[in-house]
């Protein structure tokens, strides 16, 4: 054997070894030939010209996470709250993925934080805050084409924090507490204006009674002075007994009486009962 012939063995040789590559489970490599794209390598042994071709490229096949960093977001009354998200996409068309940007995952990345601004922008604080799913939905949809046109695709995005800014969390609490102490005052008022109500009504029931009791008292008083008129009439003897009952009593509640010192009696009480009635 020459040395030219051994030369051009061991050449051969690094070239094969050159030339030999292989691709890692999970993984598709871009072969370039010549600066212009050649062909896809897939998982396994193969062998690619090492002089005019070359690997430019190792994509992941595998799901790739994409952690979208917290950022400031306006809601549409002013509110300003935290918001980030991760999105979970996919390669699915290495070609468009290499070739069609620059670097698709800082790519998806401004993407998915631009879509969030624009929709939760749209929304009020109270939506924003209590619509993960909407918001959600809303962003996959918003990236799911842009991420198409450079070979991806969108598996999922998720919210995994959305919140008011400390400023407006403070502001929320004072706003809080000032709502719990107008409910507490109405509370009270109200309280005491069922309160008065109650106490009006039963004072008008208590007149509206007493009114009645005096009504009846009244009558029953009026129907016994009839009666005792017209027994007049006839014989003033029952009425001068009644009178002379009343009588007696009153002056045994006078002598009764704590205050009462000295009781003065007349002399002729049966007469006294009678000039009372008018009797002889």
């Amino acid at each position: 054997m020459t040395g030219v012939s051994f030369i051009v063995i061991v050449l051969v040789v690094i070239a094969i070894i050159k030339g030999v590559r292989i691709v890692p489970q999970g993984e598709e490599w871009v072969v370039e030939r010549l600066g212009k794209f050649a062909g896809i390598l897939t998982p396994g042994l193969h062998v690619i010209n090492p002089i005019f071709s070359n690997v430019s490229y190792k994509v992941t096949t595998k799901d790739i996470i994409l952690d979208v960093p917290e950022q400031e977001v306006i809601t549409r009354d002013n509110a300003v709250i935290l918001a980030n998200a991760v999105a979970f996409i996919k390669v699915t068309n290495i070609e468009r993925a290499v070739y069609g940007i620059e670097n698709f995952r800082e790519a998806m990345r401004n993407m998915v934080q631009t879509s969030l601004r624009s929709i939760i922008g749209g929304m009020d604080l109270n939506q924003a805050l209590t619509s993960r799913d909407r918001i959600k939905a809303e962003l996959k949809e918003a990236i799911a084409d842009e991420a198409l046109d450079w070979g991806l695709t969108v598996k999922s995005v998720e919210i995994q924090d959305i919140k008011p800014s400390n400023n407006m969390q403070e502001a929320m609490e004072r706003q809080a507490a000032a709502e719990r102490e107008r409910v507490a005052v109405v509370t009270e008022a109200e309280g005491a204006k069922q309160s008065l109500i109650l106490n009006a009504e039963a004072r008008l029931e208590a007149a509206r009674k007493d009114a009645e009791a005096q009504m009846v008292a009244a009558n029953a008083s009026a129907e016994a002075i009839k009666m005792i008129a017209e027994a007049v009439k006839e014989n003033n003897t029952s009425a001068t007994f009644l009178l002379g009952d009343r009588y007696i009593q009153s002056l045994q509640k006078m002598a009764d009486s704590s205050n009462s010192k000295l009781v003065v009696l007349p002399g002729d009480i049966v007469s006294a009962v009678k000039n009372l009635v008018g009797g002889k």
